[in-house]
C-alpha cells in the first residue's frame, strides 16, 4: 500500500511540476511528418496563394506513444534567416516565450493518420522565409509532441512569402500625373503673375 500511494504521490508531483513550468521545445519528441506543398525556395504570395499541410504519426514511434494526444495545431514559423536581429522572432527553448511560430493555420482534434489542411496566407503574414511546424497538445493543453517540414537545424524545404506591399500601379501612374499636373499648374501661375505685373508697369 505504501508503495502505490508513493507512485500516486509521484504522478500528482509530476503533473504538478509540468503545469507549474513552461514546456521546453527540446524536451519533445519528433513524433508527426509532417509534409507541404510549397517548393524550396518557392515563393507564395500573401493573400493570393495557398498551403497544404498534412500530417501523421511516424509508423516508427512506440506503439501507443500517442494515447495522451488530443490536439494538433498547425503553424507557420520563421527561418532563422529571417530571426537575425529580430528580437520579435526570437527562438527560445521555453514555449511559453518561444517567438519562431507565430502564425497559426490550423488547430483539429488529433488523428493518427489522414490530416491535411489548406490555407490561403493571410494577408498580415510579412515577407519572410518560412516553414511549418506542427505541435501536439494534450487534454491539459500542453504540447507533448511536434513534427515539421524542416530538418532540426532549420534548414532545409525553406520557403518564401511575399507579403502584400500596398501599392498598385495605377496608384502609381495616378501619382505622377497628379504630380506633373501641380507642376504644371504652379509654372502657369508664376507665368500669369508675371504678364499681370508687366501689364501694371506697361501702364
Amino acid at each position: 500500500m505504501a508503495i502505490q500511494d508513493f507512485l500516486v504521490a509521484s504522478i500528482l508531483l509530476s503533473c504538478f511540476i509540468a503545469t507549474s513550468y513552461g514546456v521546453s521545445f527540446s524536451s519533445l519528441p519528433e513524433t508527426l511528418v509532417v509534409t507541404a506543398s510549397p517548393q524550396p525556395g518557392q515563393v507564395l504570395k500573401a493573400g493570393e496563394d495557398t498551403i497544404t499541410v498534412s500530417w501523421l504519426l511516424n509508423t516508427s514511434s512506440p506503439a501507443g506513444i500517442d494515447f495522451a494526444y488530443k490536439t494538433v495545431k498547425v503553424k507557420l514559423c520563421y527561418a532563422p534567416i529571417s530571426q537575425r536581429d529580430r528580437a520579435w522572432r526570437k527562438t527560445v527553448d521555453d514555449l511559453e516565450k518561444d517567438k519562431t511560430c507565430q502564425h497559426m493555420i490550423v488547430a483539429k482534434a488529433y488523428s493518427s493518420s489522414n490530416n491535411n489542411f489548406t490555407w490561403i496566407v493571410q494577408k498580415d503574414v510579412p515577407t519572410a522565409t518560412y516553414f511549418i511546424r506542427a505541435y501536439v497538445y494534450d487534454s491539459n493543453n500542453k504540447e507533448v509532441a511536434y513534427g515539421q517540414t524542416t530538418n532540426s537545424n532549420k534548414a532545409t524545404n525553406l520557403f518564401d512569402v511575399q507579403a502584400i506591399t500596398g501599392r498598385h500601379v495605377s496608384l502609381d501612374i495616378a501619382s505622377v500625373c497628379f504630380s506633373a499636373f501641380s507642376v504644371v499648374s504652379l509654372l502657369g501661375f508664376f507665368f500669369l503673375e508675371k504678364r499681370r505685373s508687366k501689364a501694371s508697369q506697361a501702364k
